[in-house]
């Protein structure tokens, strides 16, 4: 899912200083106004603001070779024209009167899809219609890693990418069939995932890969490009992917939507690619274009999943204007953030599995219907310049397509590693890789995964991480695990039930090799000499 901050806004700064400072720049004094706290002044200042930018756009344009300028002019415009957009709407709450229930058949139970027959010429004829999408633009040094996230090892050496190309070789060999694989790279990860991709020619998987859009970041203080030329390289903090929201515009100016259209093929299956659980399902497919298919099209699936208390501030689906559409938290007006977060109004949240028709992503970008909300990210440079980058999420489409509709799925299909809390649970005993897919343990007594936090002073970095552990603990019966401060793991170390392990500032806590801690506390201060 999109990381929005808590600070994200969509509304205009309070005041006009920005625009004056703007005007004063462009030289626009001297002639009357209406009083600045009337309609009239503040669409001249909205008018006079993208015309500056767009100003600002066209000098950096003119730093670049001509050979190049056609193509960024027009991915400039989709800039120009998201900027315009976010300076003319008013603020991002929806009016919340105006939610409605949600009707019983807009959200699928997944126990209720049917499974395909076992028929290798149907299931092959199922996935000829398939293209597999992963988000890629992401890079891992959250994780302290360098490079694309898609290429840190998360299980038995294998990147997310090695997963990835595995589950979807296994689908072509096991039913003969040509499932392509596409990647939607940023500008941050583009050069060295091409390198990679390299080394899985002799797969059978067709890899295809696209680049999103580069966006200039936008200074808060007076709404202009921090970026002083088109160098983008240069100054890499100028500039921003603006979201997954972007694939749309993107996917079709790579010429690949056009290209699966002509060849037959009627969905994408577009997911992060660091949520393990984003494999192509069978019975999802089943029901979009095998015997299951609906008389009417189903244009767009979201699945979505049960909320929990860790998932509060995830996305949702609601009905409005007779529409299914995805609520994000930064939509929320203040007053009903609570009743947003309650897992009895809003019992399910988005995992960013989406599946969408092929022909009608071509419908509305051609008929321009495609709208999803500004979602405004406020970041501030190693320099100490405040800047604004705005953003979309590829579900907020969701309402521009007919048909919709959600399905709950098992937690299972969510399963993304953000952080080193994460990778734990992924390099557990909990899982056993088949085929490039994690399936749990049957001897998991429960369904769901433990609540794991680890404190991000000794465990956030992959690399640090990895130190701690002589080999990842055995996990099967926990349910909880905290761990806080210098705290290391001996090999053979079995966690059960609830466990809490906190080394206090300065001391240090090694967990002896063999150790079974079940419901246990542990702090202050315990050291395993070597001798």
């Amino acid at each position: 899912m999109l990381d929005v901050p808590h600070e994200a806004k969509f509304t205009m700064p309070s005041g006009i200083r920005p625009i004056d400072v703007l005007l004063e720049r462009a030289g626009v004094r001297g002639h009357q106004r209406a009083p600045s706290d009337s309609k009239e002044f503040h669409e001249v200042t909205k008018r006079d603001a993208l015309r500056l930018l767009e100003h600002d756009v066209d000098r950096l344009l003119e730093t670049t070779e001509k050979a190049r300028q056609p193509a960024l002019k027009a991915e400039m415009g989709r800039f120009a024209d998201l900027f315009g957009r976010f300076i003319q709407e008013e603020g991002p709450a929806l009016d919340w009167n105006k939610i409605q229930k949600l009707p019983e058949n807009a959200v699928m139970n997944y126990s209720n899809l049917k499974s395909p027959k076992n028929e290798q010429n149907e299931i092959r004829n199922m996935l000829d219609k398939l293209v597999v999408i992963k988000l890629n633009g992401g890079l891992g040094t959250s994780m302290g890693c360098h490079g694309p996230k898609s290429v840190i090892p998360v299980r038995s050496d294998l990147t997310f990418l090695d997963l990835t190309v595995q589950q979807i070789e296994h689908l072509n060999k096991t039913y003969d069939a040509n499932v392509p694989l596409v990647l939607m790279n940023s500008f941050n990860t583009d050069e060295d995932t091409e390198k990679i991709v390299r080394k899985y020619k002799g797969f059978r998987v067709q890899i295809h890969t696209f680049n999103q859009s580069c966006f200039p970041r936008i200074s808060r203080e007076h709404y202009l490009p921090v970026a002083k030329d088109f160098d983008v390289e240069k100054d890499m903090e100028a500039w921003y992917p603006p979201g997954h929201g972007d694939f749309y515009d993107t996917f079709r100016n790579s010429g690949l939507l056009k290209k699966f259209i002509e060849e037959g093929r009627e969905y994408c299956f577009l997911s992060n690619i660091d949520n393990l659980g984003a494999t192509v399902d069978l019975n999802i497919l089943n029901k979009l274009v095998g015997e299951e298919r609906a008389t009417t099209p189903v244009e767009f699936v979201m699945e979505v999943t049960d909320k929990t208390r860790a998932d509060v501030k995830g996305g949702t689906l609601i009905q409005m204007e007779n529409k299914l559409r995805l609520l994000e938290i930064a939509q929320v007006p203040p007053e009903h953030v609570d009743d947003f977060k309650s897992v009895k109004t809003f019992k399910f949240f988005n995992t960013n599995n989406i599946w969408a028709n092929l022909a009608a992503i071509d419908r509305v970008l051609r008929e321009r219907t495609l709208n999803m909300e500004i979602i405004v990210n406020n970041k501030t440079l190693e320099n100490g310049t405040r800047v604004i980058q705005l953003e979309t999420a590829v579900g907020a489409a969701m309402k521009c397509f007919d048909g919709a509709i959600g399905i709950n799925v098992p937690r299972s299909r969510f399963l993304p590693v953000k952080k080193s809390s994460d990778l734990l649970l992924v390099m557990s005993n909990l899982y056993t890789l088949k085929n490039g897919s994690l399936v749990m343990s049957p001897q998991r007594m429960f369904p769901t995964t433990p609540l794991v936090k680890l404190g991000e002073n000794h465990f956030s970095k992959v690399k640090e991480f990895l130190g701690r552990f002589a080999n990842i603990p055995d996990i099967i019966e926990l349910d909880h695990l905290t761990v806080s401060g210098d705290v290391t793991f001996g090999r053979g170390v079995s966690l059960r039930g609830t466990v809490i392990i906190i080394a206090n500032h300065g001391d240090r806590i090694d967990i002896p090799a063999g150790a079974i801690l079940e419901n246990k506390i542990v702090s202050g201060n315990m050291r395993i000499l070597d001798h």
